[in-house]
């Protein structure tokens, strides 16, 4: 079989997979705190026909030698977590983190999970919660009389109660970060897991160790730049008719070949 069929084959599987990460990317142009995603490839190993630097005679070496490549493979996927727009929503419970860092919630299953949705609600009992209804890590419950629910920069939650002029403080918002978030596990509902890859967290207030400051009543929004998602479409869409049309050309030298013969 012709070598040729087999990289194009590699070539048309790796545009396939850059493909997925563009049509996931426009699908979450519009998702809070979504951070776009971006694949590695690497080439596939190589037949040595002829080693760099081996004798051609006895006072001669080969300059580059004989090395064909095998295509190419999909050796990872990468989040790209720089901040997106902040966009002004006006709701007193939304808050955007500006610079890095993770809001942490008590997940179902009772670990910890990390987002960078800042779209918080009150439940039932008046716990700081997600959109998916997690609580938040650590827990802050606002009381019932509370008819305004401030959060400063640096993560103090106060609200002001009854006829109270004074504004009482009733929690602590921290932020966790990672020395390698691109190794976090994305589970999906804007949240991601902790892994051996991206360490283990360390959490602080924000606006200290390098962390970012809350802003109140605003969200951030998807990091993926429509533009750029639509140019790398074209060129991924491209190259794909390139490797068919590398595929096709395999094919044909073959069936010129087989005719030569009979």
């Amino acid at each position: 079989m012709n070598p040729a069929l087999w990289i194009s084959k590699t070539g048309l599987q790796a545009q396939d997979a850059r493909l997925t990460a563009i049509a996931n990317n426009l699908a979450n142009a519009n998702t809070t705190g979504f951070k776009r995603d971006r694949m590695v490839f690497e080439d596939l190993f190589y037949q040595v026909d002829k080693q760099p630097g081996s004798k051609v005679d006895d006072n001669n070496l080969s300059p580059s030698g004989v090395q064909l490549g095998n295509g190419t493979r999909l050796v990872g996927s990468q989040k790209v977590f720089t901040t997106g727009p902040l966009a002004a929503t006006g709701q007193n419970l939304d808050v955007a983190i500006v610079g890095q860092g993770f809001l942490q919630v008590k997940m179902a299953n009772g670990e910890t999970g990390y987002t960078r949705d800042g779209h918080l609600q009150l439940n039932a009992n008046g716990q700081l919660v997600n959109a998916n209804g997690l609580p938040l890590e650590p827990e802050i419950t606002v009381p019932a009389n509370a008819s305004k629910i401030m959060i400063s920069e640096t993560g103090v939650v106060s609200v002001m109660e009854g006829d109270s002029a004074m504004p009482t403080e009733i929690g602590q918002v921290t932020l966790a970060n990672f020395i390698n978030p691109t190794g976090l596990l994305a589970l999906g509902d804007n949240l991601f897991q902790e892994t051996a890859a991206s360490g283990a967290p360390t959490t602080a207030n924000p606006g200290s160790e390098a962390l970012g400051k809350l802003k109140q009543g605003s969200l951030e929004g998807s990091n993926v730049q429509v533009v750029e998602e639509m140019v790398d479409m074209i060129a991924a869409q491209r190259t794909y008719e390139m490797n068919t049309k590398v595929l096709s050309a395999a094919d044909n030298m073959l069936q010129h070949l087989g005719q030569a013969v009979r």
